[in-house]
């Protein structure tokens, strides 16, 4: 599996991606997560590697590498920046909506800018009260001759700020609906969110609906089905979130590595004692298991398997989990230069923590995971 995975990565431009990390997008993420947002040429800088529209077969304009190289890509950006590759997943989750579900018209309209980042795209599921709890959503949308209005107030919406086209979930007289939604419409009023943990580049917003009238081709897929079309998007987000996390990991493993290469403490090297030994043990295995947990899901992926829900569902616990471990552990053999803006492991720290919360939390995915077992006590999946 892991031949093919590099294969595949490699046949798409890993050490592109890589030196774009390292020489453009690492060096400004703290002035990111300083700034509390991007500067918007990087948005350019990711359309020039086709990033935008990599979620998609190369037929519809996407990389059509596949769901491994996919994962690598979206891993060495969240290794970069933390706030970019949240960025990157929104878009990725609306983009994938309108490719598989949205109207002929939607699509004309939307889908060259999106994979171009003329257009970015964002998120807009969860609520003050409902959470992203589909069945008491209280954002709602009412039909009215050939159009809908719609009516809500969305709450943590990653790229809010910025997003040019809206992925709004809201409820229907016959069950929760989807919408692409043009940002710049009437009756739409964006607050920024600046006092956030981790990823305060990514301009998160409050989003207010008022009467907002959008055109029958808004609608993603019938309306009804909101919830079997979240499942396939979320799936795509937990997904990004859990290769990000995998960046989150080797982005630790690399501080780690190069602090204790080249700090002493009682006349030797932080590397030679057996305490900071077994942190940097710690951090690479999980790395290592974690990375190839993301790939075992774009292998089912890619090979149309239903299993890959879960197995994204496995690979977003297992790695928010570790990166926070990892970014905690981090910090600590960093010591008070770890709590310093100075060195970039306590953002890794608080980066980490968001990614237990987003796309559904880590007790949510304990959820799942613990009901698909006990459904299926004896399977094995062959990702072969």
């Amino acid at each position: 599996m892991a031949v093919r995975a590099e294969a595949a990565f490699d046949a798409w431009s890993r050490e592109r991606i890589g030196a774009f990390v390292d020489e453009v997008l690492a060096p400004r993420a703290a002035e990111f997560d300083r700034a509390a947002r991007i500067d918007t040429s990087i948005v350019g800088e990711f359309a020039a590697r086709g990033l935008w529209g990599a979620v998609l077969p190369a037929a519809e304009g996407g990389t059509g590498a596949g769901m491994t190289a996919l994962a690598r890509t979206h891993e060495e950006i969240g290794r970069g920046c933390s706030s970019m590759r949240s960025l990157l997943t929104v878009h990725s989750m609306a983009l994938y909506a309108l490719d598989r579900w949205g109207t002929d018209a939607a699509k004309s309209r939307w889908r060259a800018d999106m994979v171009a980042g003329a257009a970015l795209g964002a998120f807009c599921l969860t609520e003050e009260e409902a959470g992203s709890d589909f069945a008491a959503l209280q954002a709602s949308a009412r039909r009215d001759g050939d159009e809908w209005i719609l009516h809500g107030h969305k709450l943590w919406v990653t790229g809010g700020q910025l997003a040019d086209v809206l992925l709004v979930f809201a409820r229907t007289e016959v069950g929760p609906a989807v919408f692409l939604v043009d940002a710049a419409s009437p009756g739409i009023r964006r607050t920024p969110v600046t006092s956030i943990t981790g990823t305060r580049g990514s301009q998160v917003a409050e989003i207010v609906f008022e009467d907002c009238r959008v055109g029958a081709d808004a609608i993603i897929g019938p309306a009804g089905m909101g919830l079997a079309i979240a499942t396939g998007v979320l799936d795509i987000g937990r997904f990004s979130v859990a290769a990000g996390c995998v960046g989150i990991l080797q982005a630790c493993l690399n501080a780690c590595v190069r602090h204790a290469n080249s700090r002493q403490q009682g006349g030797s090297l932080l590397r030679e004692h057996q305490l900071v030994q077994q942190m940097i043990s710690t951090i690479a295995t999980n790395t290592r298991a974690a990375r190839l947990l993301v790939w075992q899901a774009a292998q089912l992926k890619d090979a149309g398997s239903p299993d890959t829900i879960m197995a994204t569902c496995v690979a977003k616990q297992f790695a928010a989990t570790a990166a926070v471990a990892a970014a905690n552990d981090a910090v600590q053999l960093h010591g008070a230069r770890g709590c310093s803006d100075d060195y970039p492991v306590g953002r890794y720290l608080r980066d980490a923590k968001v990614m237990e919360i987003i796309e559904g939390s880590t007790q949510l995915q304990h959820v799942l995971i613990a009901a698909d077992a006990c459904r299926n006590q004896a399977r094995v999946v062959d990702v072969d």
